[in-house]
């Protein structure tokens, strides 16, 4: 007589949370997105957010979302961006800035940066769309 195979529950996926604390030991990429929001704050960036979509996305682990006051302004947060990637020896993978669209795109592969306007901030609303991504502390990033 063969024993009969029981199921097991199933059991809940556990939600990954978001660091809580950024260490020293902290990932890479972590530490090259904590060189990001520091470079982008120290130029003025406004409303600057991390979400970590890695379970949600199949292209990204990290969006970084900023907004500038101006197309110039705008360019000034790409340059000081593409500084801080080239610094790190990055890969970029691609840069759109599609010029008086207000919004410009760095894929850094496990990470892209959009940056806005802020007319273009509301229009996209990238929060909306990604709301159920993890939201990282900026103050862990930017001490």
């Amino acid at each position: 007589m063969k024993a009969k195979a029981t199921k097991k529950a199933a059991t809940p996926a556990r939600k990954r949370k978001a660091p809580t604390r950024i260490t020293g030991r902290e990932a890479p990429v972590l530490q090259l997105i904590r060189q990001i929001v520091q470079a982008l704050d120290a130029k003025k960036a406004q409303e600057l957010r991390v979400l970590n979509v890695s379970r949600l996305s199949s292209i990204t682990d990290y969006l970084i979302l900023a907004t500038g006051t101006s197309e110039p302004h705008l360019r000034a947060l790409r340059i000081e961006l593409e500084r801080v990637l080239d610094e790190q020896k990055a890969t970029i993978l691609a840069v759109d800035t599609t010029k008086g669209s207000g919004w410009v795109v760095v894929d850094a592969f496990d990470l892209m940066v959009h940056l806005f306007t802020p007319e273009s901030r509301a229009k996209y609303r990238m929060e909306q769309l990604w709301r159920d991504a993890l939201e990282i502390n900026l103050a862990n990033l930017t001490r």
